[in-house]
Order: C-alpha cells, then structure tokens, then sequence
C-alpha cells in the first residue's frame, strides 16, 4: 500500500510504507541507457552497488573448499551456481562475466588435480550450459524489470495528472492530503481531491468515483478537468456543480456508445467555495458524500449533508442538491474524506470512529487541527482500525483559510484584467497600424496623381506644337 500526499515542498507527509518512487524523465533516460537493474539493485553500500560480492565470494569459496579438500571430495562442479546467483541480482553483462569466470575457474582448478581426481568433460559442459542458460534468463529478468518501470512511469504519470501536485498555500488555503491506494500496484484509483483558485474565490473538490480500475480513474478525470475550468471561470459555485453533472452524464453517454458496461457510473463528492468577498463564508454542495468536518475554535462539528444524490444521478431526485451557505470562523480546518476512512473496518468488523477520534485528538491537543497534523493523524488511525489491510481507496484531504486568500483572489482577478487590457491594446494598436497604413496609401496616391497631371501638360504641348 502506497501514499502519496501532495501537501507542498518541505512539508510534505510521508507514505505508510516509505518514500514514494518518482518517476519522470530521468527515470525513461535511464532505462534507455540500460541502467534499470542498477536502479532496481538493493544491494548497495552508500550508494553503490554491491551486487557483484555474492557471487563473487562464492566463486572464491567453492575454489577454496575444492583445493582444502581430498580428491575423493571435488566440488568445483559447483561454480556453476555462480552465474545462477548472478543472474538473480546483476546486470547482463556482469553475468555473463561471471558465466566466462566460472567456466575458467572450473578449468584451471580441474587440470591441476592429479588425473586420477578430475573430474573431465562432463561437468566442464554443465558449467558452460549453466553460465549460458544464467545469462538468458538475467536478460529476461532485467526485461521484465524495464517492462515493470515503464509501466510504473506511465501509472506515475496517470496519478500526477488526476492529483496533480498542489503548490503550498494554494489560493490563500493551508492544506495537506494523503491517498493510500487499496490497490498496491495500480497507485491511482477512483478517488480524487483538486484546489483551483479562480476569480471569484477558491473552490475545493474531493470526489470518490463508483467502481475500480481504469474506468474509474477515466471518469475522475473527466471531472478534474470540468472542475478545474469552471472553478477558475464561474461566480456562482451552484453553476460549477451543474457543469460537474452535466460533465458527468456526457461521460456516461460517451462511455455506453463505446458498448463497454460502465457507463452507468455514478461519483460522490463535496463541493466546496471559498469566496473572495467574503472571508466568515464557506459554500458547500454535497453530492451524495460523507459531509466534510470543520474542526475549529468552537470545537468539532459536522457540515450539513446537503440531501442530494451523486453525480450522474440528478435525474433521479429533485435535481441537483442545494447550495449551502455556512459561517466560517478564522482559524477553522475543513476535514474531507472518501469512505475508505469511514467504512474501514477492524477484526470485529466495527467501523473506523471518524469523528470520535477527531474529536478526542482535538481535545486533548488543539494544534492538531493544523491540516498536516489532522491528516496523518487520520491517516495513521485509519490503518491502525483496519490493521494496514485497506478493502478501498482512501483519502484524507484537510484545507484551511489563511490571511492570504483574499490576496490571492485580487491577484487572480488583476492578472485577469490585465490579459484583457493587453488583448485590448493589441486590438487598438493593430487598428492604429491600420488606419496610418490607409493614410500612407491614401498620401502616395495624391502625390502619383499629382506627379501624373504635371507630366500630362508637357505632353499635351507638344502635341499641340
């Protein structure tokens, strides 16, 4: 099970399991230069690679044991164990030396027994069929590896376009997340968290998708992009809901013309606006998810839920769920999770206590409301009640409000306003540019008339003459 948070440089939370693998260019040059196995060796001493001592040692010892042993006890047949070991834990080419080694080794020890102990040709082939054989192998296993980082590269790059990393501070707002996949191997799933700061405030989304595999993180992609769009644009947060479930039912259609069987999927979420004229504010649309928590000075308490069913399936109630707008106090941290957290369940199937735990750490120590600290201490509550055995994705998202975001969203609209202002002055200068082009054209085309009278009269008198 692998975390990954994307809570900013320097303080940054880490996985459950240890540092998170990157991925990137470096990495697909890398495998380019055939440095995969280098990258993949765990053997190594302040970082160098000591891959080649095993099998070193055991050549050494096999020859050792052969020459310190009578000649009814000849063991050097089994150097060919030597690029077996190789080929488990280096590269191609050190294998193959090792192979060559091994097949030399036999030689020259064998030849200096009497003839009486040799032990002759048979197992001087089997060394070099081994050697050989060792060497095939370590080149699948190496292409298998190459294979394995590729395709981690390329789920890598999935999981930074679906949660893209989020710069610190993001639209004036403190935060901090981790996601732990249920899936080890795939490291992306259904689940999906975005900040977008915009010109009317900052809104803040976490959604869970139905179902597993790539559909799922397909469909959560498609919402990111939506959200990310009509975020930034839109005044109204009910208009940037209703442009997440149209999204969400073109999805669907789009989906069920291709006749694959998910395009009947559906995605709960929480919706929330941070408006920039008012900072005591928090607007909140509930899409059929767990509410949020605010954890503030007044305590812990519970948003409400909003009564509204998940996106994708407006159709089926009253339309989409209701705007609400509640009173946000300073200093108030906003807690979203998905139901990986509050349907984890312990060896006696009891769920995990969310707000019970919340409530308690709270208590007992008020800083740690701050949205790094309440995610780990969700995170690690989580895996705890569970037993580190996680039946679905989970995310732990925690936002809060800083004095910035009122600067932040100025500074969104007056950048804004300046690209129009540029866009506007280039249209004036290319209009300008014009007109004294007509001028210049129009100035040219009185002088060649007045240069083409004053040639007719000389003309015209010497006709006469």
């Amino acid at each position: 099970m692998r975390a990954g948070n994307d809570g900013g440089p320097g303080r940054a939370l880490r996985p459950a399991d240890g540092r998170p693998v990157r991925r990137g260019p470096l990495g697909r040059a890398a495998e380019q230069r055939g440095e995969v196995p280098r990258r993949q060796n765990l053997l190594r001493v302040r970082g160098r690679s000591v891959a080649w001592m095993p099998p070193l040692l055991l050549l050494f010892a096999v020859t050792g044991i052969d020459f310190n042993t009578t000649g009814r006890f000849r063991i050097i047949s089994w150097i060919v164990l030597v690029p077996g070991i190789a080929a488990a834990i280096c590269g191609v080419a050190l294998t193959a030396a090792f192979g060559v080694a091994a097949l030399l080794t036999y030689f020259l020890v064998d030849v200096a027994w009497p003839h009486q102990y040799r032990i002759g040709l048979a197992d001087f082939v089997l060394v070099a069929l081994g050697g050989l054989l060792a060497t095939l192998a370590c080149a699948v296993r190496v292409r298998g590896e190459r294979d394995m980082l590729h395709m981690r590269d390329i789920t890598e790059t999935i999981r930074r376009t679906v949660l893209r990393p989020l710069p610190p501070l993001w639209g004036g707002l403190d935060h901090a997340a981790v996601y732990l996949a249920a899936d080890s191997q795939a490291r992306v799933g259904g689940d999906f968290y975005d900040i977008q700061p915009g010109l009317h405030g900052t809104r803040v989304l976490l959604g869970d998708v139905q179902g597993k595999g790539l559909g799922a993180v397909e469909t959560a992609a498609a919402l990111l992009g939506t959200f990310r769009e009509a975020g930034y644009h839109e005044a109204d947060l009910a208009t940037v809901a209703e442009r997440l479930e149209i999204r969400m039912r073109r999805h669907g259609l789009h989906v069920a013309a291709q006749g694959r069987e998910d395009g009947d999927r559906f995605a709960t979420a929480v919706l929330l606006g941070f408006p920039a004229d008012a900072s005591g504010v928090l607007e909140a649309v509930v899409f059929g998810h767990e509410p949020p928590l605010a954890i503030g000075p007044d305590g812990v308490r519970q948003l409400p839920p909003g009564d509204g069913l998940p996106l994708g399936l407006a159709d089926l109630g009253d339309g989409l769920p209701p705007l609400r707008r509640i009173p946000l106090a300073p200093g108030t941290t906003i807690l979203l999770t998905t139901d990986g957290v509050t349907e984890s369940r312990d060896g006696d199937g009891a769920f995990y206590p969310l707000t019970d735990e919340v409530v308690r750490a709270v208590a007992a120590d008020p800083a740690v409301a701050d949205p790094h600290r309440l995610v780990a201490l969700v995170r690690d509550g989580t895996l705890r009640h569970c037993g580190g055995r996680l039946a679905d994705d989970t995310t732990v998202f925690a936002v809060r409000r800083t004095d910035a975001a009122d600067d932040v969203a100025v500074a969104v609209a007056v950048a804004d306003d300046v690209a129009v202002a540029v866009v506007d002055d280039e249209i004036d200068e290319d209009h300008e540019l014009d007109e004294d082009h007509e001028l210049d054209e129009g100035d040219e085309d009185h002088e060649d008339d007045e240069d083409h009278e004053g040639d007719e009269t000389p003309r015209k008198g010497r006709l006469q003459s």
